[in-house]
């Protein structure tokens, strides 16, 4: 179905991270504007500015009020620590001071603007749903109730669209009155395999030398880090982590004769949907200083949302809201 705008998106985006809402709103040639951007890391503010060519400033979400300008599509995509299956799980419920109780903010936000927004976007980790942890998540979705959203939710596979990392996220869409959103009708796209994202010339410095990870890897230790054996990446990454290096969760290539390296900052930002031209412009703001990957990239990439997969999700949102 043909979509047909009645105007520009305005967009404002809360833990905006490097902006892969935008990245799929620009890919997938969607009129837009940016009301503003939040993020407090002034790394991610500073890669986001080069990305998009802007000039944002880092802001607390605390202590932040939206602008008195319309906006239309709202995302948040908050922290996750505290939710996540391999981090401390001290869960997300409003006032704890958690970093995932920062997705609160997102209601005190809507709250206090003078038009709701029409349909806000919020992405996390599966782990929300746990036993433990599921207390938050329905709290969020009966604030959103309260204030006039109608919302749906799936746990979503980067894998189902196009991209060769088993990455499960949780997907909140939530719309001002009634919601059609139809989390079936998405397109999905056949995985491609994961040699279409590796590069061919890899340099030493990323071959796994750390005896306890060889161990691990050959299956002679187990670290609780990893539960259990490191897999070995065949036709498809596992989830990309901030912490690439001292927790591989996506994985290592097996070079052969019992040598291994690590995925590379290039290939993390492949495998999160984004173009070499925009891992060029973030080498150059973080040049590779010599026998040395980079921490930073690799938790900007890690931190990220799969640009393919909210590019499936938005096209979805134009057809049923603009059509």
């Amino acid at each position: 179905m043909e979509v047909v705008y009645i105007d520009e998106v305005n967009v404002l985006e809360l833990f905006g991270g490097i902006g892969a809402l935008r990245k799929a709103l620009i890919r997938q040639k969607i009129p837009h504007k940016v009301v503003d951007y939040v993020e407090i890391d002034k790394n991610c503010v500073k890669s986001y500015n080069a990305l998009y060519n802007a000039d944002f400033t880092p802001k607390d979400i605390v202590k932040y009020h939206a602008p008195n300008e319309r906006v239309d599509l709202l995302m948040h995509g908050s922290p996750c620590q505290d939710f996540s299956r391999i981090g401390q799980k001290k869960g997300g419920v409003k006032g704890t001071g958690t970093r995932s109780s920062l997705l609160f903010e997102t209601i005190r936000i809507i709250e206090e603007m003078n038009i709701q927004p029409k349909v806000v976007l919020w992405e996390n980790v599966k782990g929300v749903l746990d036993k433990n942890m599921r207390t938050s998540f329905f709290h969020y979705l009966e604030e959103m109730e309260r204030l006039g959203y109608e919302s749906k939710y799936k746990v979503l596979n980067a894998m189902d669209f196009g991209i060769p990392q088993k990455r499960e996220r949780i997907f909140v869409v939530s719309i001002l009155g009634k919601n059609n959103f139809d989390f079936e009708k998405l397109e999905k796209i056949p995985t491609k395999h994961i040699s279409e994202f590796l590069e061919k010339e890899v340099s030493e410095i990323y071959e796994v030398r750390q005896k306890s990870i060889l161990s691990n890897i050959q299956g002679n230790t187990k670290n609780i880090n990893y539960r259990g054996r490191l897999k070995i990446i065949d036709k498809h990454a596992y989830t990309i982590s901030t912490k690439q290096v001292r927790v591989p969760n996506s994985g290592v290539i097996d070079l052969g004769n019992g040598k291994y390296r690590y995925l590379t900052e290039r290939e993390c930002f492949r495998l999160m949907g984004f173009d070499d031209e925009d891992f060029d412009k973030l080498r150059t703001l973080y040049p590779q200083k010599k026998g040395k990957m980079s921490s930073i990239l690799y938790k900007q990439a890690g931190n990220s949302i799969v640009v393919n997969v909210i590019e499936g999700i938005v096209n979805r949102v134009m057809v049923e809201k603009y059509k």
